[in-house]
C-alpha cells in the first residue's frame, strides 16, 4: 500500500486512529456480536472508500486505524460506523435492545490524528 493517496486533485494521507466504545462500557462484543460488529465495520468501510489499517474490536471497546479520503469528513464516518453498525446489530440480535448501549452523555469516542514522519512529496517531471 502506498503511503500517499490520489485523487483527482488532490494527494492526501489522512490516518486516523478512532476508538469508541458501547454506553457505560458494557461487554457486549465478544463472540458472534463481536464477529458481526468487525464484519459490518469493514463492509461500510469498503462501501465509503476508507482504508483500514488497523481495526480490533474488544469485548468494551473498539479500535480502528483508517485512512479516510479529503471529502469524507472524520465526523461524517463516525455517525456513518456508529448509527449503522447499532441498526443492524440491533436488527441481527434483537435482545441487545433491553438496555441502551449506544449513545447518551457516557457515550465516548476519541479521535486522534496518526502522526507522520515529515517526508517529501514525489517529485514529478514538468
Amino acid at each position: 500500500m502506498a503511503k500517499w493517496k490520489k485523487l483527482a486533485h488532490v494527494v492526501y494521507q489522512c490516518s486516523y486512529h478512532i476508538v469508541w466504545c458501547p454506553k457505560y462500557r458494557f461487554r457486549i462484543l465478544k463472540g458472534g456480536v463481536g464477529k458481526f460488529v468487525e464484519q459490518t465495520i469493514r463492509s461500510l468501510c469498503e462501501w465509503k472508500a476508507v482504508d483500514i489499517l488497523e481495526l480490533n474490536v474488544r469485548e468494551d471497546h473498539i479500535h480502528a486505524v483508517v485512512t479516510i479520503p479529503p471529502k469524507l469528513s472524520i465526523s461524517e464516518l463516525m455517525g456513518i460506523l456508529k448509527g449503522k453498525t447499532a441498526i443492524k446489530l440491533f436488527k441481527s440480535y434483537p435482545a441487545l435492545k433491553s438496555k441502551p448501549y449506544w449513545g447518551g452523555a457516557a457515550d465516548k469516542t476519541a479521535i486522534q490524528l496518526v502522526e507522520v514522519q515529515p517526508c517529501q512529496l514525489p517529485k514529478t517531471g514538468t
